[in-house]
């Protein structure tokens, strides 16, 4: 019975907040291709959230079938006349697709068809889902500095670790960092990130101690921790700990709505830059891709917040906004991911499609029926390879393989 209510808590647990988050996040993506498909008059036969065996669905007085399918794990818009799973149909498909109109719906019916709009109007639609994914991020981050604000910690030093490289350093407990590589900082966000970005790299930090103004170099090592939302993962420290020591370390400003959304989309900006940087590493040699994560990392995301949201002090009201706050958090940073990843110029992903309407736009013609079928083989190749590493990531991160090893030794 035990075992029984275990497994129902981290179904609850996990499952759920995952499930609701990315439903919330792929039907404001496709919502994103079907608006602006409509606005140009596109024909399209479905809208589904999720794949597989329909649960419900019902059809629209535009002759749209709105569907929810039993693997809630992504979506689409189907649009009318769609020919392969490129949608991308070469110059013969798109003259046999052409004729075959003409003869059922009579001259002209090729015009309200997806494939047959002008270039700019396709790429519009095409890029609509990751914007989607973005202005969404942007709404959620509003609504959460709207309700927390502004809150900055100082990045004062509360404790160094013997035998770090702060410690090496000479950074001392009520250190003030107030640059690296003489760019300044001034929240201990900053820093953090600056640090897990720049294993093996040496770093120069101006500190304030005092009346002093030191220069202090720590070269970040790679260190393995036990997350508890993460799981297992190696991340790059210097091995200290910055905290606010007194009440001139904390600020907090309460922000209007206008505030909110530039601080929200300022928001996007570093995520987006950390993201691509992170990247950058790791095709440099730079970094191993330990931080990288697939469904089940992200599952086990939503899992941690959303306990460690439960596990605040407060009554149920306050435990309740909390959650919410923090889901709200953990969805706008997961939108950004999926906007992110589904710009990528992958033949499979909205960024190929761009770079194949790019192509047409200078050649005048649609990429080849055997380049699109190669770019879309590649693609899914690529795809595949990219979930199998996320998924070898997370597994290790659970330590999974250490369990399994104890099973049979």
């Amino acid at each position: 019975m035990n075992a029984i209510l275990d497994l129902l808590g981290a179904f609850l647990l996990h499952i759920v907040p995952f499930v609701l988050v990315l439903s919330l996040i792929v039907t404001i993506h496709e919502l994103g291709h079907f608006l602006v498909a409509r606005a140009f008059g596109v024909k399209i036969d479905q809208f589904s959230l999720g794949f597989g065996k329909r649960l419900w669905g019902r059809t629209d007085r535009h002759g749209v079938e709105w569907r929810v399918g039993a693997l809630p794990l992504g979506g689409y818009v189907k649009f009318s006349g769609d020919l392969d799973a490129s949608s991308v149909p070469d110059q013969a498909g798109l003259a046999e697709l052409k004729s075959r109109l003409i003869a059922e719906h009579g001259p002209g019916a090729e015009r309200d068809y997806f494939h047959f709009k002008p270039i700019w109007q396709r790429a519009l639609i095409v890029a609509a889902g990751p914007a989607a994914n973005f202005i969404l991020a942007a709404v959620l981050f509003t609504v959460l500095f709207s309700v927390v604000g502004e809150q900055i910690a100082a990045p004062r030093v509360a404790q160094v670790t013997p035998g770090t490289p702060a410690a090496e350093a000479g950074f001392r407990r009520g250190d003030l960092i107030t640059s690296i590589n003489g760019r300044p900082v001034v929240e201990a966000s900053e820093v953090t990130q600056k640090v897990v970005l720049s294993a093996n790299e040496p770093l120069t930090f101006g500190v304030r101690r005092g009346e002093q103004t030191l220069t202090l170099t720590a070269t970040p090592q790679r260190v393995i921790e036990q997350d508890r939302i993460a799981g297992r993962v190696r991340i790059s420290r210097i091995g200290m700990g910055l905290a606010p020591l007194s009440a001139a370390d904390f600020s907090y400003r309460p922000l209007n709505p206008l505030e909110a959304l530039g601080r929200g989309v300022a928001a996007i900006g570093d995520t987006l830059e950390t993201t691509t940087t992170y990247l950058g590493r790791i095709f440099a040699g730079r970094e191993s891709g330990d931080l990288l994560s697939g469904p089940l990392g992200i599952a086990k995301a939503a899992g941690g917040v959303t306990q460690q949201a439960l596990e605040g002090d407060g009554d149920v009201g306050l435990k309740s906004a909390n959650l919410a706050l923090t889901l709200l958090q953990f969805a706008a940073l997961v939108s950004i991911g999926i906007g992110f990843v589904n710009l990528l110029p992958i033949p499979v992903l909205d960024g190929g499609h761009l770079v194949f309407y790019a192509y047409e736009a200078v050649a005048r013609r649609p990429v080849p029926a055997r380049v699109q079928e190669a770019g879309f083989r590649v693609g899914l190749a690529l795809l595949a390879g990219l979930m199998l590493f996320a998924t070898w990531n997370d597994l290790q991160k659970q330590n999974l393989f250490a369990f399994l090893g104890g099973l049979a030794s």
